[in-house]
């Protein structure tokens, strides 16, 4: 069945992150959550590239839908709604970035992601989970909200997540920045109030876009739809 909702989740997640917010949406949406390239199921069946991401969305949605992501799958989404043109009605992008547009920045980002990609390789999925829910970019995430993201980034395999890093890392991305004021369909960038580097971005995001709305999400981190799926549900619905 096509689906009018699209949610697309981050780096070491699946589609399961999006459960809790599928479910207060049932019967207002049809919602798909797939597991992306490199994760979850379908970690080493899907080629991990931009290009194939879009054609996955294409082919989930099916017809004009709202097209939203988390982080990586911010990425993605943002990625899709400029090549899809109008089948992306309405984009919802949290804790989401357009890309590195300085060259050498973006060079020296491909080379961490790959190193980053041996790494996982290396040390397997367990070890890089603890290693990865330990960063800066995640203090503060409750507990037991921690602990069920863990549960779920189990799910993925080292040669999966070292795959999503190649194809679809910030270093590979292809900077959108300058393709932002061509962007018709209306655009909610949510972050959280903790979330200082992104909060950043989306700022000047905002002042790139045509169609703009920017959230902040009170006491929430980088990962707004696991901390608060409310807020989300709140956005998505109103």
């Amino acid at each position: 069945m096509p689906a009018d909702l699209v949610l697309l989740h981050g780096f070491t997640q699946t589609g399961r992150s999006w459960q809790p917010v599928r479910d207060a949406l049932a019967g207002r949406y049809r919602a798909a959550a797939p597991d992306l390239p490199g994760h979850g199921d379908f970690a080493e069946r899907r080629p991990a590239s931009f290009a194939a991401c879009d054609a996955y969305v294409r082919a989930l949605a099916g017809g004009p839908c709202t097209l939203a992501g988390y982080s990586m799958g911010g990425r993605i989404a943002l990625h899709a709604a400029l090549s899809l043109g109008g089948l992306v009605t309405r984009l919802i992008l949290i804790g989401a970035s357009p890309g590195i547009a300085d060259p050498v920045e973006l060079a020296a980002r491909r080379a961490a992601d790959d190193a980053l990609a041996v790494r996982i390789e290396a040390i397997g999925t367990e070890a890089f989970v603890r290693e990865w829910r330990a960063q800066a970019l995640f203090a503060g995430v409750p507990r037991g909200i921690a602990d069920r993201a863990d549960a779920d980034r189990l799910r993925n395999t080292a040669a999966g997540l070292a795959a999503a890093l190649r194809g679809l890392g910030t270093g590979v991305m292809p900077p959108l920045w300058d393709r932002l004021g061509t962007l018709e369909a209306p655009v909610d960038l949510v972050v959280g109030e903790r979330d200082e580097k992104f909060r950043s971005v989306a700022e000047r995001m905002a002042s790139m876009l045509p169609d703009v709305r920017l959230h902040v999400v009170a006491g929430a981190g980088h990962a707004v739809q696991l901390e608060a799926p409310d807020a989300i549900v709140e956005l998505v619905a109103g």
